[in-house]
């Protein structure tokens, strides 16, 4: 039975303005090939998804149901109910799209630089393929014109309109393939390209878009993203991505380099050891405490189902098996816990793990619940959610020791020098700013199996020449036991100050070269002369600033060093 849709006006066909090479007269035959033979559908997490789709069905969808779930659903079960859901969700967007560009508007599909396209064309894309029988020919023609449309303004952005008028943006991601924006494009371009077996498209991501990505990652030994790990987890769709065009058209695009593989280790390094939390790098938007969340979980299982060796696999089992989301808490990733989480798996046997890519550093003192862990940053800072922390450190031990501001703020998006662990250099009252576009260097040694780990960071670059900082070189020595040793060698310009500082979640209790924060205590051994005070992150901005204390260290003489022991 076809789902009934509201008739369309003629004036408003016109309005979409068609590209006539990328439209074919008749449907095209199904083309989004996604393997769906692995999920069980005796599952329990499948009764949880399947009944998560039949409210939506019975009128009552809950937050973020998309017509995915719908045609998703329908390709497991073959239940008419669930095209017919898409279908009518699919058409309210288009039909939305068609009054707003009637009405001189652009239409929700351009909001916020296009950023939603992804989900909301593939949307389009999989009921259009999969949900062809519920549809008809006009239905199909205006769905196409949308599509079309869609994909020419986002990668024609000076060129880009809405009916008969220009609406212009400014690209942003469209030549970025680490940008999670180029993800969102890429996800509209390639679900419509394999819906519609558009030769055109096609072409375009086989010549362009495909190589400009794998490239990119193939120049990101390591894994994981320079985006950090907030806006990083966007990889999850990336992977995703992957599977979907490696079971459309049998070319496996994490086959082309070993970012797929780096990036499961990236994250099980990441993940502190009580496996609640992260590494907070970069900004921290969707909430600021770095806790583990249906994203990180999502990622790893589309990491895991595109491994091709045992030990990727095994590694991001043992991985789900520990972290605290042991199932995905919100309704809008339930279709992803049908992706096999596998057993078994084990600890690696390095406690430490150099992502030279990112320039993010991870060691831990074992894999127990109750070991230290630390963070170091140094390498490229060109992405505009990163932060400027080359040189930064963090500690956990049973909780933060040491770590970023940030992730006390109520914006998560803090990106100075003040709230990281850093150098911080002042000249004329005024912090002197990291500049973006720039990479920091660091190499990392060992003194032997499970010995003091030593990283070693040239973080003048990250200044970009800026005179008042001539030279900054930190050594970072973190010993079996947890204790570390921070140590600086700077160089700057008369009338330009270097403070040492750390930011702690507790109040600190100072005593002359001492101090102690919670479980943390830390000791000024060099230079022999420093002032020690306290900042109180509240007092400065109430609203902004929840709580969080930094410690800072001020001397001379053109070294710091600084020893932090966990408290045991």
């Amino acid at each position: 039975m076809r789902p009934a849709h509201p008739p369309v006006s003629p004036r408003l066909l016109p309005a979409l303005v068609l590209v006539p090479l990328l439209l074919a007269a008749a449907p095209a035959p199904a083309a989004i090939g996604l393997d769906l033979a692995a999920i069980d559908t005796r599952s329990a997490a499948y009764r949880r998804y399947q009944a998560w789709v039949d409210a939506a069905v019975a009128g009552r969808p809950d937050y973020g149901f998309s017509a995915s779930d719908a045609a998703y659903l329908y390709r497991l079960s073959e239940d008419d109910r669930y095209c017919t859901l898409a279908v009518r969700l699919v058409d309210e967007q288009v039909t939305a799209a068609e009054q707003a560009i009637a009405e001189g508007r652009r239409p929700a599909v351009a909001g916020d630089s296009y950023l939603e396209a992804g989900p909301m064309i593939g949307a389009l894309a999989l009921t259009f393929d999969w949900c062809a029988s519920v549809t008809d020919e006009a239905q199909r023609t205006r769905w196409r014109t949308y599509a079309e449309r869609t994909l020419t303004n986002i990668w024609q952005p000076a060129a880009a309109q809405w009916g008969e008028r220009p609406f212009a943006w400014t690209g942003w991601g469209t030549d970025n393939p680490g940008n999670n924006y180029y993800y969102s494009f890429l996800e509209a371009t390639m679900t419509w390209a394999l819906a519609s077996d558009s030769a055109p498209w096609l072409d375009r991501l086989r010549t362009r878009l495909l190589p400009a990505l794998t490239a990119y990652a193939g120049a990101l030994p390591g894994g994981g993203s320079r985006e950090g790990t907030g806006y990083g987890t966007a990889q999850m769709r990336l992977f995703a991505l992957y599977r979907l065009w490696r079971d459309s058209t049998g070319e496996d695009l994490a086959a082309a380099n070993t970012h797929l593989a780096d990036t499961i280790r990236f994250w099980v390094h990441a993940t502190v050891p009580t496996w609640t939390q992260f590494a907070p790098l970069g900004d921290q938007a969707r909430t600021s405490v770095p806790e583990i969340y249906d994203y990180h979980r999502r990622l790893m299982l589309e990491a895991r189902a595109l491994a091709k060796d045992d030990a990727s696999r095994d590694l991001a089992s043992w991985w789900l098996q520990h972290i605290a989301v042991k199932r995905m808490a919100h309704g809008f990733n339930y279709r992803y816990d049908l992706l096999r989480a596998g057993s078994g798996g084990h600890a690696p046997a390095a406690l430490d793990y150099f992502a030279e890519g990112s320039g993010r550093l991870f060691a831990r003192t074992g894999w127990n619940r109750d070991a230290a862990w630390i963070a170091f940053t140094a390498g490229p800072y060109v992405e505009s959610h990163a932060h400027q922390d080359q040189g930064a450190f963090l500690l956990f031990r049973d909780g933060w020791l040491a770590v970023t501001e940030n992730i006390w703020t109520r914006s998560g998006i803090q990106q100075g020098t003040e709230v990281h662990n850093v150098l911080r250099f002042v000249r004329n009252g005024a912090t002197v700013a990291q500049r973006e576009g720039t990479t920091s260097r660091m190499t990392v040694t060992r003194d032997g199996a499970g010995g003091t780990l030593h990283a070693t960071a040239d973080l003048t670059p990250a200044y970009g020449g800026q005179a008042a900082v001539r030279s900054w070189e930190r050594r970072l020595d973190f010993a079996a036991d947890g204790t570390v040793t921070v140590g600086d060698r700077y160089a700057v310009a008369d009338g330009t100050r270097a403070i040492f500082q750390v930011n702690v979640p507790e109040r600190p209790v100072i005593d002359g070269r001492e101090v102690r924060a919670g479980a943390l205590r830390l000791r000024v051994l060099a230079p022999a002369r420093v002032s020690v005070t306290a900042h109180d992150w509240h007092g400065v901005d109430a609203d902004e600033f929840r709580s969080g204390w930094r410690i800072d260290i001020e001397g001379e003489g053109g070294e710091y060093r600084v020893e932090l022991a966990t408290g045991r």
